[in-house]
């Protein structure tokens, strides 16, 4: 039997910075990766620029493939509203960054191993055993069939929305499961819409009931998806009917923006969003939690990358300092309020999704504010309670009667 100081199940943007973050202080890390990298992984690809501060050894023109710095939002494909991030006003610049994937998860892996960890892909986690001092980790090669034992002194779960780690423990037994489908359609600058351009993110808020739809640009391609949220502890994939909506709401996209396609020819990926719902607990005793597999996506706006990101940084840490105990507890400091006011914006926003269109989204400061949240540059704990003022005065305070405190 192999040992190791931790074992990390998932390659993605948590596990691989915690390997990396592990392996950087000495540890004997492996990290393991179900699918054979560079695998897909069905993703809008959007992430603040911020993230080069997570970042800093890792060169922007590795993953980046264009930098949005405009927003174009609309009403059922029309009432357009294009606005840039940057006020002239301002001095700090800021954007968004668009990446593939495939292209920016392996980068990070291959980050991981060049720090030390043992990077083993292909590899399928089937179960784990605690013990009073470490956990057996039990694997299995997907194509091999080799079989990987190993005792590890922790073990972060990396694995994402359905993943293995979670459900060997208690943890994480009421989730609330967002649903988002997309496609990657090839795209020539130029073609359709006049305002289909690298430097602009499309956001389209009421062809889809309670979500929104999308349209982001990458090198040589788009990726054109639409979600639907479900802010109190309810699981979107349960809806039978909602896979069918999200796709007519990506081709209506596509229409409405002069694109051509070839509808046989379009292949569509839905993937699970596991929003944030409160607090609850995120280790059990030698075994943590990160990313998606401990529901860190933000519920207004669905992001979820630099949140991975920390917490496999934060895993990481609580472990060097001996502190895997305060895990949980580090992760709520670091999120809960925050994720909390987004929470009850949420509750509203998808409610009354075309009054807060016309008074929110469109309130000319909105799209600024919007990048400074998904930069961490403002907390949704300072602008919760500014938005419901600015949507009381312009509608009414009795059209939100929940929301009256």
């Amino acid at each position: 039997m192999q040992t190791y100081d931790v074992v990390v199940i998932g390659a993605g943007p948590s596990g691989s910075i915690a390997a990396a973050q592990l392996a950087q202080a000495g540890f004997t890390v492996a990290l393991l990766e179900k699918q054979f990298l560079p695998r897909h992984k069905t993703c809008g690809g959007g992430m603040p620029m911020v993230m080069q501060s997570q970042l800093q050894d890792l060169a922007p023109e590795a993953f980046v493939e264009s930098d949005v710095t405009q927003m174009r939002h609309t009403w059922k494909f029309e009432n357009p509203y294009l606005v840039a991030m940057n006020p002239r006003s301002t001095d700090e610049r800021l954007s968004l960054w668009m990446v593939q994937r495939p292209i920016f998860d392996n980068a990070l892996a291959q980050r991981a191993s060049q720090f030390g960890a043992e990077l083993r892909d292909g590899i399928a986690l089937r179960s784990l055993e605690p013990e009073p001092d470490g956990v057996i980790v039990r694997a299995q090669g997907i194509k091999t069939g080799s079989e990987f034992t190993a005792k590890a002194q922790y073990v972060i779960g990396a694995d994402g929305a359905n993943g293995v780690v979670a459900k060997a423990t208690q943890l994480r037994k009421r989730k609330a499961i967002a649903l988002a489908m997309e496609i990657e359609h090839p795209h020539q600058w130029g073609d359709g819409h006049a305002d289909l351009r690298p430097d602009i993110a499309h956001l389209e808020y009421g062809a889809v009931k309670r979500g929104y739809a999308w349209i982001f640009p990458k090198a040589d391609h788009l990726n054109i998806g639409a979600g639907v949220f479900r802010p109190d502890n309810q699981d979107a994939r349960r809806d039978r009917d909602l896979p069918a909506q999200l796709q007519k709401t990506i081709l209506e996209y596509m229409d409405a923006l002069g694109l051509k396609y070839d509808r046989s020819a379009l292949k569509f990926h839905a993937h699970p969003l596991p929003t944030w719902s409160g607090k609850e607990p995120l280790h059990e005793g030698r075994i943590l939690l990160v990313g998606d597999a401990a529901g860190l996506i933000n519920p207004l706006f669905g992001d979820g990358i630099l949140h991975a990101v920390k917490s496999g940084a934060i895993a990481a840490q609580s472990i060097i300092d001996q502190a895997a105990d305060e895990y949980t507890d580090r992760i709520h400091a670091e999120f809960a309020a925050n994720f909390d006011a987004a929470l009850n914006l949420a509750r509203v926003f998808y409610q009354w999704t075309g009054v807060c269109y016309k008074y929110g989204v469109k309130y000319e400061k909105s799209t600024r504010y919007a990048t400074q949240l998904l930069c961490g540059d403002l907390l949704f704990t300072d602008m919760a309670g500014r938005a419901m003022r600015r949507l009381k005065k312009s509608v009414g305070s009795n059209f939100f009667p929940a929301f009256n405190s």
